[in-house]
């Protein structure tokens, strides 16, 4: 009779073992590929250099109007966040009407439209940096890009 007992807790015991092993490696893993993306907005742009073959002389140049560009916008993307975040506070409320939300998505429109208006120019700039032959890379790098960011935005957003 004793043996059952001693039994069942001697398998429940290694099941948690192995639970609690899986779980770190899962955290360990996960800390691991968050860091990695975490190192910096340089990474995009160094896939870009070595795809179009920049040279020094460009990197530099491309380099000063991206962190202009965001050092201009950065009041841009702060007021998205900030409409988003307003937005969606309304479900707070017990009644929101239809015009109060049509209210809210308008003002995130609007300045989600600046903000998109900004950043086309800012890549036809970069772009009339390029040689004609790295224009045509480049459109394509873009279109890559904004596919991949796209596929991020709705699928792995977290709220920082």
């Amino acid at each position: 009779m004793k043996t059952t007992p001693n039994r069942f807790l001697s398998i429940a015991v290694v099941l948690l073992l192995i639970t609690n092993i899986v779980l770190v490696a899962f955290v360990v893993m996960r800390k691991e590929g968050h860091g990695r993306k975490e190192k910096g907005r340089s990474e995009p742009f160094e896939m870009m250099a070595k795809e179009l073959n920049l040279t020094d002389q460009q990197k530099t140049d491309l380099k000063k109007m991206r962190e202009d560009f965001f050092s201009t916008n950065k009041s841009l993307f702060d007021s998205i966040r900030a409409a988003k975040s307003a937005f969606f506070q309304l479900m707070n409320q017990e009644n929101v009407s239809d015009s109060v939300l049509t209210v809210y998505s308008r003002r995130i429109a609007d300045i989600q439209t600046t903000a998109d208006k900004m950043t086309f120019a800012h890549f036809k700039r970069v772009r009339a940096a390029l040689t004609a032959e790295q224009q045509p890379k480049y459109d394509s790098f873009v279109k890559k890009m904004m596919t991949m960011r796209g596929r991020r935005d709705s699928a792995d957003r977290k709220d920082k």
